[in-house]
């Protein structure tokens, strides 16, 4: 039998080179982009629906009429060391501004209109919102403000975004005037943070190094598209995205187990009762007549206790295996909007299905997408299609 010529064969060092190429690739190169989309779209419909929902109660909450006066806020703050644009001013005009501009922005996120600032700003508002009064939060508000942070650092409208849509737009009709409203949302954006903190440290400098990355971003992209800094860019980006979706998952792991060994210490759940207290509460009942009903049923109660820690303690160590995973993220999914439904959070459990859709198959979300855009391809056609009988009538 032949053997291969010693010479044709690469040495140890050419194949750790090709490894270490392959690798490169692998982690340079976007990953997720529909999983980061449906958690970009998830995480800002949670926040603008929360904050739409205390419209009426938004002053009490987290403004000038909040029991936790502006003083003892500032007070607080400096225990804990948090950050909030709201402890510059007590007053309610300053107020009125930052919660409708952080609403705006979950708007902007939503639908991905200049996600790279809309997100930073999303960030700073909502940080500025939940930290002016932390003693009104719990597990959903939690959670918001961690992914909100790790939402800067993902590319996550690449797709279902209208950034998506321009970036097709451009790539068809470069625009010799580059991105107007890009340069002009950067320019408010700068001077903004030149009034608000100056130069300082901490979390201005945090804003500062991102809005430089912005600048540096346009201009790699203005006038240097086709030189290897402008790759080595968006290497870079898709670095720090998969290490940001990484981070979420993780983050996501980390929720629940910790959740389901504290559940297993309780001795309610180890009796499996604990969901019957929990549905006898009358500040967790939103239909009273449908909390009697699952409470009055023992054999239900203990399924729900006991499925629920197996569930959360089972998640981290499924991922090993796409099958067993999927299956267990639908029922976990479930389970948040039931969660919802009868207890009553319903923002809690929004927060947490658009963390669960990093995990989602890929296969899954394209046809999600398809069944979604189906209607509207179809109007599309039919209008093409009226346009060119038009056209052929007029010629005739």
């Amino acid at each position: 039998m032949p053997t291969r010529p010693e010479a044709s064969r690469p040495s140890r060092v050419e194949r750790v080179r090709a490894a270490l190429a392959r690798y490169g690739r692998f982690i340079c190169t976007t990953r997720a982009p529909y999983q980061a989309a449906v958690f970009r779209i998830g995480l800002a419909l949670a926040i603008a629906a929360f904050l739409l929902r205390e419209w009426p109660h938004r002053r009490v909450l987290y403004g000038d009429r909040s029991p936790l006066s502006h003083e003892m806020a500032l007070e607080l703050a400096r225990l804990d060391g948090t950050f909030s644009v709201l402890y510059w001013s007590g007053g309610q005009a300053w107020f009125e501004i930052v919660y409708a501009l952080t609403i705006a922005s979950a708007l902007a996120v939503l639908v991905g209109w200049r996600t790279r600032t809309t997100s930073v700003l999303l960030m700073v508002g909502t940080l500025s919102l939940e930290n002016r009064n932390p003693l009104v939060g719990d597990g959903g508000d939690n959670a918001i403000r961690i992914m909100v942070i790790y939402l800067v650092f993902t590319r996550c409208a690449q797709v279902w975004s209208l950034d998506a849509r321009r970036a097709r737009a451009l790539q068809r009709k470069d625009s010799p005037y580059g991105d107007r409203t890009g340069v002009a949302l950067w320019s408010a954006t700068g001077l903004f943070l030149l009034v608000a903190f100056g130069f300082d440290t901490g979390w201005p400098l945090v804003l500062w190094i991102l809005w430089g990355v912005q600048a540096l971003w346009y201009v790699a992209n203005r006038w240097f598209a086709e030189a290897e800094g402008r790759a080595l860019l968006d290497a870079g980006a898709s670095l720090l995205h998969n290490t940001a979706m990484l981070t979420i998952a993780v983050q996501v792991c980390l929720i629940y187990a910790t959740s389901g060994w504290y559940k297993v210490q309780g001795s309610r759940w180890q009796e499996g009762s604990a969901l019957h207290y929990a549905l006898n509460l009358e500040y967790f009942a939103p239909w009273p007549w449908l909390s009697a009903i699952l409470a009055a049923n023992t054999v239900m109660v203990l399924l729900m206790s006991y499925g629920t820690v197996i569930l959360q303690v089972a998640f981290p160590f499924t991922l090993a295996n796409r099958k067993v995973k999927n299956v267990l993220l639908a029922v976990m999914i479930v389970e948040h909007a039931g969660i919802a439904v009868v207890l009553g959070i319903p923002f809690f459990s929004m927060v947490m299905i658009a963390c669960d859709a990093v995990f989602l198959p890929t296969a899954f979300l394209l046809w999600c997408g398809t069944r979604c855009t189906a209607p509207a391809r179809r109007a599309g056609a039919g209008r093409n299609a009226v346009q060119a009988r038009r056209n052929s009538t007029a010629a005739a």
